[in-house]
């Protein structure tokens, strides 16, 4: 079901502030975790045609995140934020800066503080952001530069990724049972994939071909047609009760798909303590790309390369 959205965007000149109040239709930690770990923000936070890339992130106090806006041609705007207070899952505060590219601000341009503050309303989060600068000159030079409409496309942004990376992974499994699979990512081409590897193994999909159209929709905001026929999420057994399973990853929603970085393993253990068990001995001496930890979908989740170059995902999904 589609909730009402709430966004209000206020441009307090007296005082030198903006405030922002966003309504986003998942739970107040998972949100907490868009705003706060830099995969999900790289996913979301820039406004399109842009993308964003992170160069570093420490999320801690006295920590920084020192990422860039990418343009289609491939421009660099850089800023630094630094963050001052932190409490975990439902504020923090720290002050963000142009910058270049080794994190040295800028002082002939503007800089903001940002105080965020994540609020549970049943199963969905309102986030409260303030946003204070240190002359009116400054607001209104973020204003001129299209700040109001480049940060109402970010909050679209993490909508869809909401939707369109979880929706059906929100559908639980029957039960508890251990399984492995194979997981793939394709920039567009899943469908014509499957029906190939259907017509080798002759075998059937599981539940169909699921399309990003059968996610929840905004009217405000419809996919586009040739978005809306792209695959969200197909399985096909294989052998002796192995599924491939996989889904495409467009470019035009900030994916980037390589050979190396679109196929996985996905573990699914029987319990949260293997989970942890498996996920701590095969990333030993790997490379760690997500943390274990609970998502959006509902999951307890965490991705990895192995120390031999082999990509892991582990995936506990409790029965619902």
């Amino acid at each position: 079901m589609n909730k009402a959205i709430l966004f209000n965007f206020i441009v307090d000149k007296e005082h030198n502030k903006i405030k922002v109040d966003r309504s986003f239709d998942a739970p107040a930690d998972l949100v907490w975790a868009a705003w706060t770990e830099a995969d999900i923000l790289d996913q979301w936070w820039a406004p399109k045609p842009y993308k964003n890339e992170t160069k570093s992130m420490d999320f801690r106090v006295g920590g920084r995140w020192l990422y860039c806006m990418l343009s289609p041609k491939g421009e660099r705007h850089w800023c630094l934020f630094n963050y001052e207070s932190i409490t975990p899952g439902k504020h923090y505060a720290g002050n963000d800066a142009f910058c270049d590219e080794n994190g040295v601000a800028n002082d002939d341009k503007p800089r903001v503080r940002w105080s965020n503050s994540f609020k549970s309303e049943g199963d969905s989060t309102v986030v409260n952001v303030e946003m204070d600068f240190e002359s009116l000159q400054d607001l209104e030079a973020i204003i001129s530069m299209g700040f109001r409409e480049g940060f109402t496309m970010g909050m679209e942004n993490l909508d869809e990724y909401i939707k369109a990376q979880f929706y059906l992974r929100k559908q639980k499994k029957p039960n508890n049972q251990p399984r492995v699979s194979s997981y793939v990512n394709f920039p567009g081409n899943t469908e014509e994939a499957f029906n190939f590897y259907r017509s080798v193994f002759k075998t059937e999909f599981v539940n169909g071909i699921q399309r990003f159209d059968e996610a929840p929709s905004d009217p405000q905001h419809p996919l586009s047609d040739a978005l809306k026929k792209m695959i969200l999420h197909v399985e096909l057994p294989l052998l002796d009760g192995h599924v491939l399973m996989g889904t495409d990853a467009p470019g035009e929603m900030g994916f980037t798909v390589t050979q190396g970085n679109n196929m996985h393993i996905n573990l699914e253990p029987a319990s949260r303590e293997e989970a942890d068990r498996i996920f701590n001995a095969l990333s030993a001496g790997g490379n760690i790309s997500m943390p274990l930890q609970d998502m959006f979908w509902g999951a307890y989740f965490g991705s990895f390369t192995d120390k031999f170059g082999i990509n892991w995902m582990v995936n506990y999904q409790p029965v619902a």
